[in-house]
């Protein structure tokens, strides 16, 4: 079965679909060079790296006019080659500080640092740039950057606004101030129209936010910790990464990637000696557009205690876990029953990682407690206005996808959100299209209120919003604080959303790459009451 079939006939337990379109897959030509098999690799030959950890170069006087002296880093864009597999040569990637990930920061909340983004990249792009996106027009350097804290609370000139990329060459220093909760966020490059072939080539990275609430809880910590960053990738048989294209030359642009084989940390297959304790992993999807679907072959249990913003309430025990482009999930397995065994996480019909299981008893002083944080839930009639906005899809003569929309508005239509700092607004997501949409909104932190579906038709021919079912509260591992939605199809899904933090100009996108590139994606400005 192919990678698309695979996509559209799975359904997880809970009846939703598995949110990847077969677009992608039927505008692809076939590559003049067969992709690699990953059932030719061995298995389980390679240990799972951890990501090495930035290290500040200085203290310089904060930006903010507190006075504070904060680290100073200075993060190079740069090639690199690195080995996927043992058995394959070494690819070619593009990094941040020359490491696939990047180098993980760790920070603590409240503690504000400097970061000086140098684009030390080649000149010239080695994946396909389509011209005829907006924003990487034929005039414009090949090689752009710039650089997006996703889940950051950061001043508007520090975001990484898609238009402020800089040319090999260049650098930018940004400014975090960090003032906000613990919580797992990662860096990841986000410039105009090619957004989706940096991500692709290797540019991104974790910045873990810390805090003494978090501390006290007495988590497995240390080496018991694990960062565990999933992305998917095509690979030639010669270790180089191969990326789809349309049949235009002209136009390469294709609606989705998917891999045949994943990176676990930069490794394919790789596995992980565990003790027989207690393991908290910081599990990120850093893919284009694949949506993951994790689970413990065997039925084991994993217990998700946190998602993109930090800590849930309460812990929430799960068979499988589902995880969309941008999402997060904080993850606590127990392998104290499980002496001696080999269990693999998977997701269907994929193997990631294998954990071996040490035969030997082990001491495990950590703790998981019955409540984590407090997350009070956001009263619907604080908010103070309410924005129907509609998620859209440009198909052809033969449905196949020409772009995808936000209401309706194309880029660099004047911004029509402009949200009051301090004020709290609800965000209605109406899905148009027959994909699950993830949704990122910039700066701020939201909470889910519900999902329900609507007659598409009615809609569509009509202009009627009709609902066909009640609402349906958010699942409960997604009771949390959110930065990204998963907006299913012809489903009205409303967040609910404090915009609390800086004022400025920010974006709000589909994390499905190739999406966001090609129009998915409109500026919001908070504005000063």
């Amino acid at each position: 079965m192919s990678r698309s079939a695979w996509a559209a006939a799975g359904v997880c337990a809970t009846g939703r679909a598995l949110p990847q379109s077969m677009h992608g897959s039927a505008m692809r030509t076939p590559a003049r060079t067969p992709n690699l098999d990953p059932d030719t690799l061995a298995r389980w030959v390679d240990a799972l790296p951890m990501p090495q950890i930035a290290r500040a170069v200085e203290h310089r006087a904060a930006p903010d006019g507190s006075g504070k002296q904060v680290p100073f880093y200075r993060v190079p864009m740069r090639a690199t080659a690195a080995k996927a597999h043992r058995d394959l040569p070494p690819t070619n990637f593009w990094s941040y500080g020359g490491v696939v990930p990047g180098l993980q920061f760790e920070t603590r909340s409240g503690e504000g640092l400097l970061v000086e983004w140098a684009n030390e990249l080649p000149k010239k792009h080695f994946l396909p740039i389509d011209h005829t996106l907006h924003g990487a027009e034929k005039e414009l350097p090949e090689v752009r950057g710039v650089v997006h804290l996703h889940g950051g609370r950061t001043p508007a000139e520090s975001d990484g606004y898609p238009e402020d990329w800089y040319a090999s060459g260049e650098s930018r220093t940004y400014y975090y101030p960090n003032r906000q909760d613990a919580a797992l966020l990662w860096y990841h490059d986000h410039a105009m129209g090619i957004n989706r072939l940096n991500i692709h080539a290797g540019l991104f990275g974790l910045f873990m936010v810390r805090d003494q609430a978090e501390d006290a809880l007495g988590l497995p910590n240390g080496k018991y910790e694990i960062p565990l960053v999933l992305a998917d990738r095509d690979f030639t048989p010669d270790g180089q990464m191969s990326y789809p294209v349309s049949p235009d030359p002209a136009a390469p642009w294709v609606p989705e990637q998917f891999g045949e084989t994943h990176l676990a940390n930069g490794k394919l297959f790789p596995y992980l000696d565990v003790e027989a304790r207690r393991y908290r992993f910081r599990i990120l999807n850093a893919a284009n557009g694949r949506f993951y679907d994790l689970s413990l072959a065997g039925g084991g249990e994993m217990v998700q205690i946190g998602s993109d913003q930090g800590l849930l309430a309460a812990p929430v025990r799960l068979k499988s876990l589902m995880l969309a482009p941008g999402e997060r999930a904080d993850v606590v397995i127990d392998f104290a029953e499980h002496r001696g065994a080999r269990i693999v996480l998977k997701s269907e019909p994929f193997e990631l990682v294998q954990f071996r299981v040490s035969a030997q008893a082990a001491n495990d002083s950590s703790s998981l407690p019955t409540t984590l944080r407090p997350v009070q839930r956001i009263a619907e009639s604080t908010a103070v206005q309410t924005r129907r906005l509609t998620l859209d899809e440009n198909l052809n003569k033969v449905a196949q996808s020409m772009g995808m929309l936000l209401n309706k508005t194309p880029w660099h239509a004047p911004i029509t959100e402009k949200p009051v700092l301090d004020t709290t607004e609800i965000w209605e997501f109406v899905n148009l299209t027959d994909d699950v949409h993830p949704i990122h909104l910039h700066m701020v932190r939201f909470q889910i209120l519900d999902r329900r579906r609507f007659d598409w038709f009615d809609y569509m021919n009509y202009g009627k919003l009709r609902f066909t079912g009640e609402p349906l509260p958010p699942e409960a591992n997604e009771m949390g604080w959110k930065d990204t939605v998963r907006v299913n199809s012809h489903t009205v899904t409303r967040i609910i959303v404090p915009f609390a933090g800086y004022a400025g100009r920010y974006v709000w996108h589909c994390h499905i790459l190739e999406h966001e590139d090609n129009e998915m994606m409109r500026p919001y400005e908070v504005v000063n009451s």
